[in-house]
C-alpha cells in the first residue's frame, strides 16, 4: 500500500458544493478519507505516507474532457498528454462528432477516402487498426499519460459500410450499421456520436438513426450530436436530434451548442434553448456541452455544399482542376440552404482561417483568413483559393471558422445543464485552435476569476461530475471516498491558460500537481509520469 496526505487545501468536491478546508488521504489509486477542517486528520502512522502541504492551494477532482478528437494520439505514444495535464485534465473521451478512428473496410481505395476525409479532424491515420475490438484491445495494452474512453462515430460506421454516398440505408446496410453498434456497446464505448453536418451523414433521414440506434435502448448510453445546422437551420436541427432521442428512448447531448452567422446572433441561441427545456420538461433526456470560445475549428471540406458534392467527395475535389468546376463551386455558394450552413454568406470568408494543410508548397496560407489570401496570392475569387487548396491537398485542410459572438457563448454557458468540451482537433499543424491547449484553465481564468460568470465550485462542477455523469463514468469526476484519486492542486490566481489564436500553442500554466489514479502525473509545469492513465469502458 502507497499512501499519500494532501492537506489544508480549499476543498471543491465537484458536485457544486461550497469549498471547505481539509485533508485527502489516499491509498494506491483512491481517495481514502476526507478530513474536514485545518489539521484535524491526526492519523497515528505517517511514517509510509507522502505529505503534500496545500495550504492556500485548490483542490480539485482532475477535469475530464468528453468531446476531444484524440483517437489515433494515444498509437503515437505519450506525448498528446502534456498539452491535457499542463490543463488539469485527466480523463478525455475520443470518437466524437461521428468520427471516430474505427471500423475501417479492408477496401484500399475507401479506407484512403475516409483517412483522407477525417486526417484534418483525427490527424494522421494509423493504419494498422481497423476493427472494433483490435482499437479496444491494443489501447488496454499501451502507455496513457490520462484515462481514456470513446465513442462510436455513426459517420465513420456510415463511410464503411457505403462510402460517401448521399443515397439513405437500405434494410442490409441498417443491420450491419446496428450489429457495429452493438459490438462497440459490448466492447465498452461510452457512448455514440454523429455529425449530421458532415458528408456522409447529412444525407440520412430520421429515420436512418431511429433504426440504426436501437441498440441505444437497452443500455444507458447517450447518442452526442453535431447536429445538421448550427446557424439558419439551428432551431430545426435542434428538434430533428430531439425527435430522434424521443423515438429512440435514448439520452441525448448536443455537441458545442451554439448559434453561428452573424445574422443569427443573440436570437437564435435563445430559440433553440426553448426547444431543449421544452423537451427537458417533458422528460427526454437532453443537455449540451461548449467551449469557451468564439470560434470554433473544422474541416475546409465542410465549406462544399453536401448538394454539389452529391456522395462523391473524389470527384468533387478532382472537379476543382477545371475552370468549370471552380465555376460550379462559385455558384453553388450564392444560395442559402434549408440544411446546410453556408458559411461564404453567413460568415464571409474573412472570418475563415487556414490553420492546417500538408504539402510545405501550401504553408504560406498558414494562419491567413481566406480573404486575405485571395488578395495576397493573386487569386481571382475564395472560389478559386478554396477549390485550389481542397484538390491540392486532398481535402486535408483544417480551418478555424470566428462563427460565434461571446454574448450567445455565455447563455449556453450559464445553462445548469451544460458542461465544458474543448472539442481540439489533431490536423498536424503549428497553428491549432487554442482550446486544444487551454479550454479549462480559460474557463478558471476569465470565466470565473475575470468576468465572473460563475462561481469556481459551479465551473468545477461543468469541468468534472456533470461530464462524467453524462457520458456514464463512475468513481471519476468527484472528490468522494472510494472514488479513483485524479486530482489538481493549483493557486486560483495562477492556473492560466496562455493559448491564443495568434500564438496557440503554448502550455497552461500554473497547476501545481495533477494527480492520475493516485499517482503524482505533473508536477511543476512538466511531466513527471506520463503511464498513469487507465482504458475506461462503459459497464
Amino acid at each position: 500500500m502507497s499512501y499519500v496526505l494532501i492537506k489544508n487545501g480549499y476543498i471543491y468536491d465537484g458536485l457544486g458544493n461550497p469549498p471547505f478546508v481539509g485533508s485527502l488521504l489516499l491509498e494506491d489509486e483512491n481517495i481514502k478519507e476526507i478530513f474536514i477542517g485545518k489539521e484535524v486528520y491526526k492519523l497515528k502512522n505517517l511514517e509510509n505516507t507522502s505529505i503534500i502541504d496545500a495550504e492556500g492551494y485548490i483542490i480539485t477532482p482532475g477535469f475530464i474532457d468528453i468531446h476531444r478528437h484524440c483517437d489515433i494520439q494515444p498509437f503515437y505514444g505519450t506525448e498528446f498528454g502534456t498539452t491535457l495535464l499542463s490543463q488539469g485534465i485527466t480523463t478525455v473521451v475520443a470518437g466524437n462528432c461521428g468520427f471516430s478512428m474505427v471500423p475501417i473496410p479492408l477496401d484500399e481505395e475507401l479506407s484512403k477516402e475516409i483517412y483522407d476525409f477525417s486526417e484534418p479532424v483525427l490527424g494522421k491515420p494509423f493504419r494498422e487498426i481497423k476493427t472494433i475490438s483490435d482499437y479496444f484491445s491494443k489501447l488496454g495494452n499501451i502507455n496513457l499519460p490520462v484515462n481514456f474512453a470513446t465513442m462510436i462515430g455513426c459517420g465513420t460506421i456510415k463511410s464503411s459500410i457505403k462510402g460517401f454516398s448521399n443515397t439513405p440505408f437500405n434494410s442490409e446496410e441498417i443491420k450491419k450499421a446496428v450489429s457495429y453498434i452493438e459490438q462497440a456497446v459490448e466492447m465498452g464505448v461510452v457512448g455514440v456520436s454523429a455529425g449530421i453536418m458532415y458528408i456522409p451523414e447529412c444525407y440520412n433521414f430520421k429515420e436512418d438513426y431511429i433504426r440504426m440506434l436501437q441498440p441505444l435502448k437497452k443500455h444507458n448510453i447517450p447518442w452526442c450530436v453535431h447536429i445538421r445546422g448550427e446557424g439558419n437551420s439551428l432551431v430545426s436541427s435542434i428538434t430533428e436530434v430531439i425527435d430522434i432521442a424521443e423515438k429512440v428512448r435514448c439520452p441525448v447531448e448536443i455537441s458545442h451548442f451554439k448559434s453561428c452567422g452573424k445574422n443569427n446572433w443573440n436570437r437564435e441561441i435563445f430559440k433553440a434553448i426553448d426547444c431543449i427545456e421544452l423537451a427537458r420538461k417533458n422528460g427526454i433526456e437532453v443537455a449540451c456541452d461548449f467551449y469557451p470560445y468564439t470560434g470554433g475549428s473544422t474541416s475546409l471540406v465542410t465549406m462544399i455544399p453536401p448538394q454539389l458534392i452529391k456522395g462523391d467527395i473524389k470527384k468533387i475535389l478532382n472537379s476543382f482542376e477545371t475552370g468549370e468546376g471552380i465555376q460550379n463551386f462559385r455558384d453553388s455558394l450564392k444560395y442559402t440552404y434549408a440544411d446546410w450552413d453556408n458559411y461564404a454568406l453567413s460568415l464571409g470568408w474573412d472570418r475563415i482561417l487556414i490553420t492546417g494543410v500538408n504539402h510545405e508548397k501550401n504553408i504560406k496560407y498558414i494562419g491567413k483568413t481566406v480573404a486575405d489570401s485571395v488578395i495576397n496570392y493573386n487569386f481571382s475569387d475564395a472560389a478559386e483559393f478554396v477549390g485550389y487548396l481542397l484538390n491540392d491537398e486532398e481535402g486535408k485542410v483544417s480551418i478555424v471558422n470566428m462563427s460565434m459572438c461571446q454574448e450567445d457563448v455565455d447563455v449556453v454557458a450559464k445553462l445548469p445543464y451544460s458542461c465544458v468540451i474543448s472539442d481540439a482537433i489533431y490536423a498536424e499543424t503549428n497553428m491549432p485552435h487554442p482550446r486544444m491547449y487551454g479550454a479549462f484553465p480559460k474557463i478558471i481564468r476569465e470565466y470565473v476569476n475575470e468576468r465572473k460568470i460563475y462561481s469556481l465550485e459551479t465551473a468545477v462542477k461543468k469541468m468534472t461530475s456533470m461530464p462524467a455523469k453524462r457520458v456514464g463514468i463512475t468513481g471519476r469526476g468527484a472528490i468522494k471516498v472510494g472514488y479513483y484519486a485524479d486530482i489538481n492542486i493549483f493557486k486560483l490566481d495562477e492556473f492560466k491558460d496562455n493559448a491564443t489564436y495568434e500564438n496557440p500553442k503554448q502550455l497552461a500554466t500554473g497547476l501545481d500537481k495533477c494527480f492520475v489514479n493516485g499517482k503524482i502525473a505533473w508536477s511543476k509545469n512538466k511531466v513527471v509520469n506520463d503511464s498513469c492513465g487507465k482504458k475506461i469502458c462503459k459497464n
